[in-house]
């Protein structure tokens, strides 16, 4: 069955689950906390690298009836000190926007595969910030980046072990 196509269980026997599992980061990992509903899921993200290395970052993703014609809704569970990721879980990553002006936003052949690695993807050191969600953040990490540092550990040793 393909995620998102029967109203009584969006994605019961789904493929895309089984091919999310074998294809997950060495940095992931996927909990169905109910496995009767695995349109419900949680994401763990240790990065082995970067500002973020030595955190345990967890996010809860919903899987909306009318996907995959409207992205999965994520949440950050982790407080955490990010430019693009609010202290109370809101997440700017392109691929969750519904609508893209730049068109990087959510098609409906992106799959949950895309947005775990997308997920994952915020804590490398190859962070671009843009279009950041908290600009504040942003400039304090290219102005001050040992501050920055700084605090991100703080962050973690607080609500990220």
């Amino acid at each position: 069955m393909v995620l998102g196509a029967g109203p009584a269980s969006p994605v019961s026997g789904c493929p895309e689950v089984a091919e999310l599992e074998a294809n997950l980061p060495c940095t992931c990992k996927v909990h169905f906390p109910d496995p009767n509903k695995l349109h419900c899921f949680q994401l763990t993200v240790t990065p082995d690298e970067g500002y973020y290395q030595g955190g345990k970052f967890q996010f809860e993703t919903e899987v909306p009836d009318a996907y995959n014609m409207v992205p999965p809704r994520v949440r950050c569970l982790t407080r955490m000190w990010h430019p693009n990721i609010t202290e109370t879980g809101e997440i700017c990553l392109s691929l969750l926007r519904e609508h893209s002006i730049d068109g990087t936003g959510w098609a409906p052949t992106r799959t949950l595969k895309d947005v775990v690695w997308g997920l994952n993807s915020l804590f490398t050191e190859l962070l671009k910030f843009d279009n950041p969600l908290k600009i504040k953040t942003a400039k304090h990490l290219l102005g001050e980046k040992e501050d920055f540092r700084n605090k991100v550990d703080d962050y973690i040793k607080r609500y990220a072990r």
